[in-house]
């Protein structure tokens, strides 16, 4: 009888800790949604600065496609000066 209750005592001590890993997956899930949210929200968030930017400077903006706008800022960018202009600006984070 003895052995019995120890075989049972130890598949409710197996269960337990399958149901504790079953709920650590599930918060873990739970965490790392919480994360690509936050992250897609922050994204979002630059790309319409950089739109309302884009559009505040270039009032012709709203009017283009987005196929319109990258040949607009691809033309901008092969402009004498563009490139050592852009490399400062990666570099120290100052605005023109």
């Amino acid at each position: 009888m003895n052995e019995q209750n120890t075989a049972q005592t130890k598949s409710e001590e197996q269960e337990e800790v399958l149901k504790e890993i079953r709920q650590l997956e599930n918060r873990k899930k739970i965490l790392e949604n919480k994360q690509r949210n936050e992250e897609r929200r922050v994204r979002t968030r630059r790309l319409i600065e950089c739109g309302a930017i884009l559009e505040g400077i270039f009032p012709l903006a709203p009017n283009l496609s987005g196929a319109e706008v990258k040949a607009f800022l691809i033309a901008l960018s092969h402009l004498p000066g563009a490139a050592e202009l852009t490399a400062n600006l990666s570099k120290s984070g100052d605005t023109p």
